[in-house]
């Protein structure tokens, strides 16, 4: 089932965020969300995890729905190796033996079966991401949460990050919503693209 947001409104204080803000998001495909910084993306990221409340308006299509976010930034666990912030998401859900292989498979599939034993700050900014990557995908959640994942990257290691990410979401077709603000990298691999502006939000372009 599709999410439908309807008449959303969302302010804070006199700040007007969106306001009768209306748009449709596929399921089980990746629809990217573009528009400049500050105009509200996140916010409206934010609204759909249920990290922040809306005054008024409808969200249809996420009863009973679980969530994984990647966010800018890694927020890998500095304590913890390359399993082990992967299987931090998995040992509530599933048994030992079960996490680890779920584990041993993301890592595999991001690349970096050779580094499952290393701490993060023993690892560079792009192998961080792909841990980050790797275990939003290793939760079993319904729907995919981005916020610009790839910012600041250069070219090649985003181009990387990106084949990563699909090969996961090919074996796995999960809704997928991710925020950017370059055209060129939705344009790469999200099958609906909608250009946002603000404030308050508003569809420019689909």
């Amino acid at each position: 089932m599709a999410i439908e947001i309807k008449n959303l409104y969302k302010s804070y204080g006199r700040l007007v965020i969106c306001q009768d803000f209306n748009i449709i998001l596929e399921e089980n495909k990746i629809t990217g969300i573009l528009g400049p910084s500050g105009c509200g993306k996140t916010t409206l990221l934010n609204i759909i995890a249920g990290l922040e409340e809306y005054q008024r308006g409808t969200i249809k299509g996420l009863g009973g729905k679980t969530f994984s976010y990647i966010f800018q930034e890694d927020r890998l666990l500095p304590w913890s190796t390359v399993k082990e912030n992967i299987r931090f998401v998995l040992d509530s859900i599933y048994d030992d033996q079960k996490a680890e292989k779920i584990a041993n498979q993301y890592i595999d599939m991001v690349g970096l079966k050779e580094y499952a034993h290393y701490y993060p700050k023993q690892l560079s900014g792009g192998m961080k991401q792909r841990v980050a990557i790797a275990r939003a995908f290793a939760y079993p959640a319904d729907i995919l949460l981005m916020d610009e994942p790839f910012k600041g990257l250069d070219l090649e290691l985003k181009t990387g990050l990106i084949q990563s990410f699909l090969k996961l979401w090919k074996q796995d077709k999960r809704t997928v919503i991710f925020v950017t603000h370059d055209m060129d990298e939705a344009l790469s691999f999200a099958h609906y693209i909608y250009i946002l502006e603000g404030k308050p939000l508003r569809i420019k372009e689909k």
